[in-house]
């Protein structure tokens, strides 16, 4: 199994997916659980997305940012998802190398997207509650349509680099990647050949992606949360941050999740190390499939417009079944 097959120009054919393979008993209750969250996430964000679509209250610039994050959850999670439960019904963990990489392709650009959409998001809210009366003229078609299609552009191009980069890569030791999908820092493990090159470009694409956007969301909540402490009413304030408190919480889960699974100290042991490596991958499953599943539940249960529309929408079900 961990021998590397390869064609007669010697180049890698496939990769291994080891996920839990060593914990057989386990595999069988993390499909069960992983295809009742996918099957949420479709579900959850499907109902978000055609809730904003249909709603004619909710197309301003804050809903419309709404809708891309729900949609970039659902092309997320069907990037690896359908992979992960292969994985964990079949005997036979392999996956082409081109398979690898295309899945590897849109599970970063993905991730890299809804970075940088949280941050306009952020930008969304910051406009809106430190200059409310002159929103409407600041956040325009014109204004927020660009935002976010700069998301996906940014997103986008930085998977094509990084992709492109791990591709040219020679990978001789072995094929075996200790995940549950093709992630990017795991398939760089593999490689037997210098890879300071891709280790400089990640470092660039964490700034663009990453540090920058959480530095936009950190300085923007500065300033939303002192504006709504000079409001003078607590209904007023609580008002105001009812607004921006589900994207807080977004933030919170998704740059959380992300810092814990790298920002932990590598153990020296090997024995540590192969433990470590199964506890990032369930980590980065968490990170994968609960984040996205959480979203739509997040800004419909804090959200006062998306319940109204959901509870108008459902009484007119009932009222035509009575």
């Amino acid at each position: 199994m961990c021998n590397m097959e390869r064609t007669n120009d010697s180049t890698l054919t496939e990769f291994v997916l080891l996920g839990l393979s060593a914990h057989p008993k386990l595999q069988t209750v993390f499909f069960v659980l992983v295809l009742l969250m996918y099957q949420m996430i479709l579900l959850g964000n499907g109902v978000l997305i055609s809730v904003i679509i249909f709603d004619s209250h909710l197309h301003t610039p804050m809903y419309f940012f709404l809708c891309n994050l729900s949609f970039l959850d659902i092309c997320y999670t069907s990037s690896s998802v359908p992979l992960i439960l292969d994985n964990f019904l079949t005997v036979r963990k392999r996956v082409s190398f081109s398979g690898c990489m295309v899945q590897m392709f849109l599970s970063f650009a993905m991730g890299a997207t809804e970075c940088v959409l949280l941050g306009m998001m952020a930008l969304d809210r910051y406009v809106a509650i430190c200059y409310p009366l002159r929103y409407p003229v600041i956040m325009t078609k014109n204004t927020y349509v660009p935002m976010a299609a700069g998301s996906w552009v940014i997103g986008l191009v930085d998977s094509v680099v990084q992709t492109s980069l791990a591709m040219q890569l020679p990978f001789c030791a072995n094929n075996v990647i200790n995940h549950f999908v093709c992630e990017i820092l795991a398939i760089l493990k593999l490689a037997c050949a210098d890879i300071s090159i891709n280790v400089i470009s990640m470092a660039g694409s964490n700034l663009i992606v990453l540090v920058i956007p959480l530095l936009v969301i950190s300085i923007s909540y500065i300033f939303i949360v002192t504006t709504i402490l000079r409001i003078p009413s607590t209904e007023g304030k609580c008002k105001a941050f009812s607004t921006c408190s589900a994207h807080l919480t977004v933030v919170i889960i998704f740059y959380g999740t992300i810092f814990f699974m790298y920002a932990k100290p590598k153990p020296k042991s090997s024995v540590g190390a192969n433990n470590q490596d199964i506890i990032e991958a369930l980590i980065s499953l968490f990170y994968g499939v609960m984040t996205p599943m959480l979203n739509p539940l997040i800004y419909s249960l804090r959200n006062k417009d998306v319940k109204a529309v959901v509870k108008n929408m459902l009484g007119r079900r009932n009222s035509d079944g009575i």
